[in-house]
């Protein structure tokens, strides 16, 4: 596939960013490694050799009558008995972080919240918890939730934003009336109303948020339409008896995108810091869910463990500050004032 000369330019005004490019690669190695999050922190090993046969508890659950034992529930590795049952015929290999997000630790050396340990790399929460586990799947929520909601909220935004900034006239004058009421909504009132009647879910907040949130795009994308409908290729295209979809979707739409790609990380870097703060407030995902805003609360009602609070906020900003980084460069690459430094 050839890149046009202008593609071309752009990514090497993106590369010309190290600051926003290197922050790409991070996150996008952080998004690989927590959407395979199970591979690096689990209480099930990946793979167990026992009697000369292999098994996978990383993807299957196996009673514990298959290595030996007498009950016929799922095993538990952690279990010493287990433990000692599997390791005089076979072995096992555990992830580099041997905890799963509920799983507690009954061996800490001290009542929990425990610090910092060679067992906890980032210590545990109030419940033992570890941390590091409930941090690597909170990012993987608040990723996967961000870019959800960005992907629904830029295509509704999009289309309405086209509808309107195309046909104009008396149906962009009521969709913005109608947009300026909607906007107006109080949102965490409907949610802390609806919280009382419907039980939290990664769903229920997603359709939530992205009643709200495609307002974001909706303004761009409807000046952008304005400016370029009245361009003189479109009046010709129009004259020539060019579908109306067409005209939109081939040769406005490109042009309208350019302004749209600029705002995506902005948009999910909002979508995250929403997601963390409604968490938080205790209106986000069902209790006990690993999230970034159930680390701030443990943050907050652990003062007396600091490590809870440093994690948190070191961990939330990091992320936040990458999307940023990358958002600018994706900024400077669309910009047509700027030239490459290549």
């Amino acid at each position: 596939m050839t890149l046009s000369p202008l593609t071309r330019r752009r990514l090497a005004q993106f590369r010309s960013n190290k600051r926003g490019f290197w922050s790409f690669w991070i996150f996008l190695g952080l998004f690989i490694v927590t959407l395979g999050a199970e591979f690096f922190a689990n209480e099930n090993p990946l793979i167990v050799c026992y009697k000369g046969q292999l098994y996978f508890p990383i993807v299957k659950n196996y009673p514990e009558t298959t290595f030996g034992g007498t009950f016929a529930t799922n095993t538990n590795y952690r279990d010493n008995v287990v433990k000692a049952l599997i390791n005089k015929d076979g072995w096992m290999v555990f992830p580099p972080v041997p905890y799963s997000p509920s799983t507690v630790n009954y061996d800490l050396p001290v009542p929990a919240p425990a610090p910092p340990s060679h067992d906890n790399w980032f210590g545990t929460d109030d419940q033992g918890r570890d941390v590091l586990t409930r941090l690597i799947y909170g990012y993987r929520v608040s990723i996967l939730f961000g870019l959800w909601l960005t992907l629904f909220s830029g295509i509704i935004g999009i289309f309405v934003g086209a509808v309107q900034g195309y046909f104009g006239g008396r149906l962009d004058l009521i969709s913005q009336r109608l947009t300026e009421i909607w906007s107006g909504l109080p949102v965490l009132y409907l949610l802390i109303i609806m919280s009382s009647m419907i039980e939290p879910s990664f769903g229920w907040l997603l359709a939530i948020m992205t009643l709200f949130n495609w307002m974001i795009l909706s303004a761009v994308v409807r000046a952008e339409f304005f400016r370029t409908r009245a361009l003189d290729y479109v009046r010709a295209a129009e004259a020539l008896g060019v579908p109306t979809i067409r005209i939109i979707l081939r040769h406005i739409l490109p042009n309208a995108m350019v302004a749209t790609i600029t705002y995506v990380p902005f948009m999910l870097n909002t979508s995250i810091s929403t997601l963390t703060a409604l968490d938080f407030l205790g209106f986000g995902l069902p209790p006990g869910s690993a999230s970034l805003g159930e680390l701030i609360t443990q943050g907050k009602n652990n003062i007396h463990a600091p490590w809870l609070g440093m994690v948190a906020f070191f961990a939330i900003a990091f992320l936040l500050s990458l999307l940023i980084f990358i958002g600018e460069a994706v900024r400077d690459a669309f910009d047509p004032r700027k030239t490459s430094m290549r």
